[in-house]
């Protein structure tokens, strides 16, 4: 079988199997660098395809034209399955249970990483079956070159395995990376032979270090207090840059520029330890535009193609998408990324190839958490843990960046009586952070008098409606739209019902108005109503803030909506009150109760920055750290068969559930036309990723059971599975308020987004 097709078009089967073994070995030496270990990565990519023997296959390949005709699960029966093959071989070469880690990886290929066993049968079940053992003795018969067969003189061990038993999972994650990436680069360049190069122009980290330098050094010195702080909170960063790669801290109030002070710190400890990548992980999408932006700005001079911005709301029109902005999104090879926290950890823990292809790119990485506090409580056991094995054992720099810093070290917050484990050795980048707080303290706090009684939405509209300028931030959407229908009939709104175009243009223009109030051009009263989503990156800065009971967080980090720029004489004011209904059950009820057990009868700055420590204590200590059970799933409950529940674990990682949620294209007026064409194009030619990622900026998440029902009262059509689309009504999308459900079901999972 010497003239074996791997895929249609002449791809030789032998051809392919090696070339995908040589580069996932290549690939696995960033964090496999012995030469024993890189054949674990060899022989998956060795035996990967080793089905596509049989002779149904091959007459199957030579019959199609289908560039994609190879993959399994498409059309083509059983004649196409042939990832088991390699599997079985794999368990057949190596002693138990060596074989299964193979396995894993070659039985994975195509379907994902799969439960060793369980409920519903499993990997286990499935090798054993009549097809599975048939797939091999075929491809057996068809007798493949003994080279492709062999497995040398390798002699498996796990005894040096990176993390022990604890980081089996994740390894097995970065070599099943090593070999579907392998796998699609042979695979893209065969069928495109220009694709690799399309891969390559991106700048150099030491490129974008010596652009950064001379960006930074032509801005304008202007001397105030402020910028004096800014100024040596850059300094602090590039000199600090030069200790030992590790986790960090970067305590910085909001305002003191941590957005460039991390970025320079990261493009130093980039040059100083020989890193390969940039990787910024901020939680919300309206933050990775504006700091994407940013980046640009820096970078300009380097061209477009500076960074990659991978997040489902990235506007990127056909001819805007370049080809390697779009493959580098792929696989993340490229310096900068600017990514999301679903991106960064669902990949992290997923088992699908799509998302675990990236995972060796983070070896030797530089990863920036912006808004660390905003990790998700009900999975943080499992990311700390994920954290601590990419920093000890795949070259990983990890910075936690914000202004409320949660320190989730071991040593702080993490009670060994309960088995719980933080990060180790965290090191804080500034060298006084509270003398750097209090330079920069600019608001002062008003709490309410008496934490139990509650305050009537008329009564805030009252206060809010005497202040010339201030901003109101609730919990929910429900709680905007009634705090907002008492108000006078100017005031804005934000929420997550408003598509994120509009929400755009309603930030801008409160920026707008802010600045012309300041610069004495507008006299008109300027007031907002808006959920948290301003409260994470958002550059607006008001005189005035009140803040709904929440988190000590969530209320350090409304305060630095306030007097953000330190213009004013004195110092801004955000008063706390408690609304008239509790916070949600959940996450929001439990900061909200421990904010006021470490806030009542606090005499002093209720921001303090030791209250935090104790805060989060508190709250950490009231929630389940590992809600889903993730690490459970991800250990080794049989070391004989080595079996792990991979499939289940990533179902279970799911940082925004959107199962019960429905997402609605909307008509936005003021971008209608854009709409229009973008829905028209989806009717002609059906879903294509730029389109589909052009049109997430007009859509709205709200609970499918309510799509639902507007769908059969016919407020939306559903053009195609997964995707509503309001008609064209007017009175459906409200020009202020965004999205109009047809009852009162509003998603309160939704109030951050």
């Amino acid at each position: 079988m010497s003239d074996a097709l791997a895929h249609s078009g002449g791809h030789l089967l032998a051809m392919h199997l090696e070339k995908v073994a040589e580069l996932a070995a290549e690939f696995s030496k960033a964090f496999d660098a012995a030469e024993p270990a890189l054949r674990w990565a060899y022989l998956a990519g060795l035996w990967h395809d080793l089905g596509k023997y049989r002779p149904g296959f091959q007459r199957y390949v030579r019959l199609a034209d289908n560039p994609d005709a190879h993959i399994e699960g498409k059309v083509g029966g059983r004649e196409k399955t042939h990832s088991a093959a390699g599997a079985l071989w794999a368990m057949q070469q190596l002693p138990k249970p060596y074989g299964n880690v193979l396995a894993y990886l070659i039985a994975g290929h195509h379907a994902g990483l799969d439960n060793w066993d369980g409920e519903g049968g499993g990997l286990a079940w499935r090798l054993q079956g009549e097809d599975a053992q048939a797939e091999l003795s075929t491809a057996l018969k068809a007798t493949p070159p003994a080279s492709i067969l062999s497995a040398g003189t390798f002699i498996p061990d796990l005894r040096y395995l990176p993390g022990g038993a604890a980081g089996f999972a994740l390894w097995m994650r970065m070599l099943f990376s090593c070999l579907v990436d392998a796998d699609f680069l042979d695979t893209e360049a065969h069928f495109d032979a220009g694709k690799p190069a399309r891969r390559e122009g991106f700048p150099t980290l030491a490129q974008m270090r010596l652009v950064f330098d001379a960006h930074m050094a032509a801005l304008p010195v202007v001397d105030t207090p402020v910028n004096t702080l800014r100024a040596n909170i850059l300094r602090q960063c590039r000199a600090k840059a030069a200790l030992p790669a590790g986790f960090f801290s970067l305590t910085v109030p909001t305002g003191g520029g941590k957005t460039l002070s991390s970025l320079a710190f990261a493009l130093e400890h980039a040059q100083a330890h020989d890193k390969r990548r940039i990787i910024y992980a901020i939680p919300y999408t309206s933050i990775i535009e504006q700091t994407a932006d940013v980046f640009r700005n820096v970078f300009k001079a380097l061209g477009d193609e500076v960074l990659i911005e991978h997040h489902s709301q990235a506007d990127a029109a056909e001819k805007d998408e370049t080809m390697r902005s779009r493959l580098a999104c792929e696989n993340w090879d490229a310096p900068l990324v600017v990514t999301t926290n679903v991106q960064l950890f669902e990949s992290l823990f997923a088992a699908k190839t799509s998302r675990c292809r990236k995972l060796h790119n983070l070896v030797g990485s530089v990863i920036v958490l912006d808004e660390a506090q905003q990790l998700p409580p009900e999975f943080l056991q499992p990311i700390l843990d994920v954290l601590n094995l990419l920093v000890a054992h795949y070259g990983v720099t990890v910075v936690l960046c914000t202004a409320t810093q949660p320190a989730l070290s071991s040593t702080t917050y993490f009670d060994a009586s309960k088995n719980l484990r933080g990060l180790e050795n965290v090191r804080e980048i500034i060298d006084d952070p509270d003398a750097l707080f209090d330079a920069l303290k600019r608001v002062h706090v008003v709490l309410p008098p008496d934490w139990t009684t509650r305050t009537a939405w008329a009564d805030i509209a009252t206060q809010l409606s005497a202040e010339d300028c201030v901003l109101a931030i609730v919990n929910t959407r429900k709680a905007a739209r009634e705090l907002q229908r008492l108000m006078p009939v100017d005031t804005l709104h934000l929420s997550a019902l408003m598509c994120g175009a509009h929400r755009k243009d309603v930030i801008t223009q409160i920026k707008e108005r802010l600045k012309a109030k300041r610069e004495g051009r507008d006299q008109r009263p300027l007031r907002v109503v808006s959920t948290q989503l301003v409260e994470a990156g958002v550059d607006i800065d008001f005189p005035v803030v009140y803040r709904a009971l929440a988190g000590l967080d969530s209320i350090a980090q409304a305060a630095g909506r306030c007097n953000r720029e330190g213009r004013m004489n004195g110092k801004g004011r955000v008063v706390v009150f408690v609304p008239p209904e509790r916070p949600p059950l959940g996450h929001l009820r439990k900061g909200a109760d421990a904010c006021i057990s470490i806030l009542n009868g606090q005499a002093h700055d209720p921001l303090a920055r030791t209250l935090f420590d104790r805060y989060f204590k508190e709250f950490y200590n009231s929630v389940d750290l590992d809600a889903k059970g993730v690490v459970r799933l991800l250990t080794i409950n049989d070391r004989k068969t080595l079996s792990v529940q991979f499939r289940t674990a990533a179902e279970a990682f799911r940082l925004i559930d959107d199962q019960d949620n429905a997402t609605v294209v909307v008509r936005y007026a003021e971008h209608g036309d854009e709409i229009e064409k973008l829905l028209l194009k989806l009717a002609a030619e059906g879903p294509q990723r730029w389109l589909m990622r052009k049109l997430q900026r007009y859509t709205v998440s709200i609970h499918k059971r309510v799509a639902d029902k507007m769908l059969v009262q016919g407020s939306l059509t559903l053009p195609m599975p997964g995707l509503y689309v309001q008609v064209n009504a007017e009175n459906l999308y409200d020009p202020m308020l965004g999205l109009n459900p047809i009852d009162a079901v509003f998603n309160p999972g939704g109030f951050a987004i």
